[in-house]
């Protein structure tokens, strides 16, 4: 899974987080590590849909929330994904 805009959601539905802590995130549980312009495109671009939103700031990092818009959109991509891997793995047999 490298798609950042599940990556970040999935990031933030764990709570609330600034860029940073997002990094580290991601890279602690899919194994990827985004750099800051993939990421920075990613909130900016999940903000204009209203997925995300920021926080007020703390000390001088900007921290994002998940909407429920975003929370409602993550949950369809997860059931696709869950589809997907059940018909792979039906299609795949035994190992």
């Amino acid at each position: 899974m490298t798609d950042p805009t599940l990556l970040v959601l999935t990031s933030l539905a764990g709570g609330d987080k600034h860029g940073y802590a997002m990094m580290d995130d991601i890279q602690s549980f899919a194994g990827v590590r985004l750099g800051p312009g993939t990421l920075y495109g990613a909130i900016t671009r999940l903000e204009q849909r209203g997925w995300i939103e920021p926080i007020g700031p703390r000390d001088r990092r900007q921290p994002y929330a998940i909407t429920g818009a975003g929370r409602e959109y993550l949950t369809q991509e997860l059931s696709k994904m869950q589809r997907f891997s059940a018909t792979a793995g039906q299609r795949l047999g035994p190992a």
